[in-house]
């Protein structure tokens, strides 16, 4: 498995798998379509993908990560929030989304961010040491499923905004 920022040429394959790897999701309402594939290509419109990552076997992209900025109080900080994280369903189970959020979180962290949040299963990433932090919260979320990951030693306290491309 090869893990590179994604080209031009990956925008269709990231599109279909992000599609693919969302449809029937579980925290999605029933006959929901995926919007996830939507948020990357707006986020990728808007200049706002810090990080976009796919995972490649035999020359076929079978996985993707973003991270884009996120606002603590309304103000630009150095923390991003990772998501959408997709790997094709056929190829899920083989540790493609784990390299892929190890090596998101390592160019990162090269990068000089401060922390990274998500909105996820606690189960799942705690296993990369993400974790509720009270100090960060997001509207209309439960706290056990908002995530943090600081990569300095501080949390900043306030409220994460994504950016509009995830509510357009």
């Amino acid at each position: 498995m090869i893990i590179r920022a994604e080209k031009d040429s990956d925008i269709t394959a990231i599109e279909t798998l992000t599609y693919s790897a969302f449809t029937d999701h579980p925290h999605h309402e029933p006959g929901a379509e995926p919007t996830e594939h939507l948020i990357v290509n707006r986020l990728r419109d808007a200049n706002a993908l810090t990080l976009s990552l796919v995972a490649e076997v035999n020359n076929q992209v079978v996985g993707h990560i973003a991270f884009s900025p996120v606002l603590i109080n309304g103000d630009a900080t150095n923390w991003y929030g990772l998501g959408p994280v997709s790997v094709l369903p056929e190829q899920q189970g083989k540790g493609i989304g784990k390299a892929l959020i190890k090596e998101g979180l390592a160019q990162l962290k090269e990068r000089g961010a401060e922390g990274v949040v998500l909105l996820g299963e606690p189960e799942y990433y705690g296993r990369f040491d993400f974790k509720a932090q009270p100090e960060l919260t997001l509207t209309g979320v439960p706290a056990e499923y908002f995530l943090a990951l600081p990569i300095k030693d501080s949390i900043p306290a306030g409220e994460v905004s994504y950016h509009p491309a995830f509510f357009e």
